[in-house]
């Protein structure tokens, strides 16, 4: 952006996976905006509506009222890394990097900064296109809440009610039954959503891609639960769980995603295990993108307002290739490559684990 001109213009995408809270980012974005006398460009479908030329105009009355409106009125696409475009050739999808119509339409659309709001793969992209000269500013949306430099981000709290709401809904008909149900839960590599969903709704044994866990360690506990009586286990496992000298179960490969692996399967591998080994009846249950639809929480419309407002101020400050961040209960800005520097995972002295373990939740290991 050259030096003398004035700052007027902004822009905003979400990319990768939906989740609630997105709608309440772009309303705490463009409200400022307008108030600061800026035009505010909804680019459409995320990075695949940056390189194929989608936007449209957002004005206040495009924002009123979708506060508390699951996914996203710009809609979404976790296909559209520029860097990393799939084209059809013949009969063949080939790669290619189409990061310059990138930036052809940021400047043909004299944009002066760009609200991407994403995850992981949204913050790699976004650290790329920076360094390509554009003016950007991330905000950190992901349920799976494994982006480094900030405490949380949003959407996360809304995935864990609805593990939590699951479950408990669960345990009335595991009881009624005596059965054992393994509820399969989304996190990609991490496991935070089991674990704060798991605690939160009274699992009996959470399976962490942390912490690789022994299949007689799972069956001794739904046995000892039966033998004492509590005639049923619940028990949360991550997508990315995996037993001790195991691998993680991939359910497909998708070339067109810059990470092509699909996770998903183990809940019924769990489900079908334990009944096999310990002869107590079992059921699975794969929550899905149940975990991403809905209302936010109210925890994460405030986290998503704050994120929203404080990202506008970063632009109008001209603090670029930074990323909006939870630190403690304050709203600050990190960079980047910061974020993006390493994963967020849990680790077995986490906090929540240690409490989890005081009060009989079980790890699918020997560990008292």
């Amino acid at each position: 952006m050259p030096v003398n001109r004035k700052f007027k213009r902004i822009a905003i995408l979400t990319g990768g996976g939906d989740c609630p809270g997105l709608n309440a980012v772009i309303r705490g974005v463009a409200k400022p905006a307008h108030d600061h006398g800026l035009s505010v460009l909804g680019i459409t479908d995320g990075f695949e509506g940056f390189v194929e030329g989608k936007a449209q105009e957002l004005y206040n009355r495009d924002v009123s009222g979708i506060l508390a409106t699951g996914g996203t009125i710009l809609g979404s696409s976790n296909k559209g890394d520029p860097f990393h475009w799939p084209t059809r050739i013949g009969d063949e999808i080939q790669i290619m990097d189409r990061s310059k119509d990138v930036l052809r339409n940021y400047e043909g659309w004299n944009i002066d900064c760009v609200i991407a709001i994403g995850g992981d793969g949204t913050m790699h992209i976004s650290k790329k296109l920076a360094e390509m000269g554009i003016n950007i500013v991330g905000v950190p949306k992901t349920i799976d809440n494994d982006l480094e430099a900030t405490d949380q981000t949003f959407g996360h709290d809304s995935a864990v009610w609805v593990v939590s709401e699951a479950l408990d809904r669960l345990h009335t008909t595991a009881s009624s039954h005596h059965r054992v149900i393994a509820v399969e839960v989304m996190g990609r590599y991490a496991g935070w959503i089991a674990l704060n969903g798991g605690l939160a709704g009274g699992a009996d044994i959470i399976l962490l891609p942390e912490i690789p866990f022994d299949w007689e360690a799972v069956y001794d506990r739904v046995v000892e639960r039966n033998m004492m009586g509590k005639r049923f286990s619940l028990v949360c496992v991550a997508e990315g769980a995996k037993p001790i000298g195991g691998e993680m179960v991939i359910k497909e490969k998708d070339i067109k995603r810059t990470d092509p692996i699909q996770l998903g399967g183990i809940g019924e591998i769990v489900s079908k295990r334990i009944q096999q080994s310990t002869g107590l009846e079992c059921r699975y249950v794969v929550l899905g993108h149940l975990q991403r639809g809905g209302s936010p929480t109210p925890f994460d419309r405030i986290l998503s307002t704050k994120f929203g407002t404080h990202a506008i101020d970063m632009a109008m400050n001209k603090e670029f290739g930074k990323m909006v961040a939870l630190k403690g209960m304050n709203i600050d800005s990190v960079n980047i490559e910061d974020a993006i520097s390493k994963q967020k995972l849990v680790t077995p002295d986490h906090q929540a684990v240690q409490a989890a373990r005081a009060v009989g939740v079980k790890f699918g290991t020997w560990d008292l």
